[in-house]
């Protein structure tokens, strides 16, 4: 860690946090939460991947997941534009401008491969997606 940073933190630990006592249940609880949003975060790029079978935009694609109860892109619709090109990078998807001057994205063969291949097994679908949430 920079100097800086530890600086920043070890004056953080005597101002800011120094009223705060976390116990070990504290601690356990914030580590489920945090293991909990990355599962959620492979949720999310299997149900991207499920909904791009079919060419969609990107608008198409965040009222989709909003119908399944995912919200995450709502007020921040570039985070999914990111994660469509880094599945774009990865050769999962393909893009394409259509006339309407709109982007189109849909899986290729090797995205519904990597699709299937996540469906088989619930476990296997966390190690397959977690290849991509990492790079």
């Amino acid at each position: 860690m920079e100097d800086r940073l530890k600086n920043l933190r070890k004056s953080m630990n005597r101002t800011t946090f120094s009223q705060l006592n976390f116990t070990e249940k504290h601690r356990k609880d914030i580590r489920e939460k945090i293991k909990q949003q990355e599962e959620n975060e492979e949720d999310v790029l299997y149900a991207v991947l499920q909904l791009l079978v079919n060419e969609r935009t990107g608008f198409e694609l965040v009222k989709l997941l909003r119908g399944r109860g995912i919200r995450k892109f709502e007020d921040n619709e570039g985070s999914l534009y990111i994660l469509l090109h880094r599945l774009e990078q990865n050769q999962w998807i393909q893009a394409t401008w259509q006339r309407s001057k709109a982007k189109y994205y849909q899986l290729t063969n090797k995205g519904k491969k990597i699709l299937q291949k996540a469906g088989k097994n619930q476990t296997k679908k966390g190690f397959v997606l977690h290849e991509l949430l990492e790079g």
